[in-house]
């Protein structure tokens, strides 16, 4: 399996009560997890940077990938960044 991270910002518009955003997130992982079975879930960050959220996944189908995407940008009312990552052993390994 690929391994992929999603750096995704949330929109200032996208709730008024901080506690609305865990009704949002659980809405959210329910699409991802019926839509894009392939897309496994590995780690989810909280960041205090330029993104809000930092997601660790795995998935063998890159179409599945863009889909969990799309879905975290139209449900999440969110932005992102989809990053493929290589293993650094693996990495090393091909120089």
């Amino acid at each position: 399996m690929a391994t992929y991270i999603i750096l995704s910002k949330i929109s200032p518009q996208a709730f008024s009560d901080p506690f609305e955003f865990k009704k949002i997130a659980e809405r959210v992982a329910l699409k991802i997890k019926t839509k894009c079975p392939g897309v496994v879930w590995k780690q989810s960050y909280s960041t205090m940077g330029r993104f809000d959220v930092v997601d660790i996944v795995e998935a063998d189908d890159p179409k599945q990938m863009a889909q969990a995407a799309m879905i975290i940008r139209a449900y999440g009312h969110s932005t992102t960044e989809t990053l493929t990552a290589i293993p650094w052993k693996e990495f090393l390994d091909t120089i």
